[in-house]
């Protein structure tokens, strides 16, 4: 069975959407991919940080879902770090309310001496000095690498972005993200120039409008399955990238044909994920869910047509 090292955030979020309100709830990057790709039955470790007071319940779930937590140091008299948003109408858009780094501020990963000869890595949204670190542990280069990041590192750590994209096989970034990165307004335009920075695959997320995968001259979109309700996006681009290299690592096939089929399960994954606060809905998901809602998918994208 193939070795999943997931690197990102463990952590508590406090959320307002249209719909309601949470105290603080299981959140994190980390967290979010982890649970994802507990679906594919992979043999999965997440590397993260919490602090002493982080509930054990928590730690629990994880394990429960087969995710190995030995690699998430335990800081006991540290607290955790924590998110707080609200959400506007839209729910495309959000206000930032508070981010307290805490025992992040000094998160030094540490992978686990059993998932250094992991074959599949998955860099979460962190600072890419902890992410180069974590490819630094590997005992060799992993068969695949997959990037996640965002705009704040651009804004502030964009050498040493640029070191880690370097290493990476696959970047998901959404569609303002790879505009800043790139500092071209078409995306097919801005997924050639990254690519040209060291990545072979770039996945662009464009929200509630689906996602696209590119690599070399080939290009494939997936849209996002229409729901009734969104309750809560936080965690969505997060779950799809768990979902994304959930599968991935489970199937052990690296081509564009076999992404296709990771995007159209990471999409699949964070419709769910967006159903309930937090990792509520994605707590709980049974397999024949995410059948159902996969055919749900097919039947939204099939279709035949005689051309004259």
């Amino acid at each position: 069975m193939n070795k999943l090292v997931i690197v990102g955030t463990v952590a508590f979020d406090a959320i307002e959407t249209p719909f309601g309100k949470t105290d603080k709830i299981l959140g994190g990057a980390g967290t979010f991919i982890g649970l994802a790709a507990s679906q594919f039955n992979v043999d999965a470790a997440v590397v993260s940080v919490v602090g002493g007071d982080f509930p054990q319940k928590y730690l629990d779930l994880l394990s429960n879902n087969n995710i190995d937590i030995s690699g998430i140091e335990i800081v006991k008299d540290g607290k955790t770090f924590f998110w707080s948003g609200l959400y506007h109408n839209d729910m495309n858009s959000r206000d930032t309310l508070a981010t307290e780094l805490n025992v992040l501020a000094d998160f030094n990963p540490i992978v686990p001496e059993s998932y250094r000869d992991a074959n599949v890595v998955m860099l979460g949204n962190l600072h890419p000095a902890i992410q180069i670190s974590v490819l630094e542990q590997m005992h060799e280069k992993p068969d695949l690498v997959i990037l996640d990041t965002m705009n704040f590192w651009m804004d502030n750590t964009l050498e040493e972005l640029h070191k880690v994209i370097n290493r990476v096989d696959v970047i998901t970034i959404n569609d303002e993200e790879a505009r800043q990165l790139t500092g071209e307004y078409s995306l097919v335009v801005a997924a050639r120039k990254i690519q040209e920075l060291g990545p072979k695959y770039v996945v662009i997320k464009k929200g509630e409008h689906g996602a696209l995968l590119f690599n070399d001259d080939n290009v494939f979109y997936a849209p996002a399955l229409p729901l009734e309700e969104v309750f809560d996006p936080t965690g969505a681009g997060d779950t799809f990238a768990g979902g994304f290299v959930g599968y991935l690592a489970k199937s052990n096939d690296f081509s564009f044909e076999n992404m296709k089929k990771a995007v159209i399960y990471g999409s699949t994954l964070a419709s769910f994920c967006v159903e309930k606060f937090g990792t509520n809905r994605m707590e709980n998901l049974k397999n024949k869910e995410i059948y159902l809602r996969l055919q749900e998918f097919k039947n939204l994208t099939q279709f035949e047509i005689e051309l004259s």
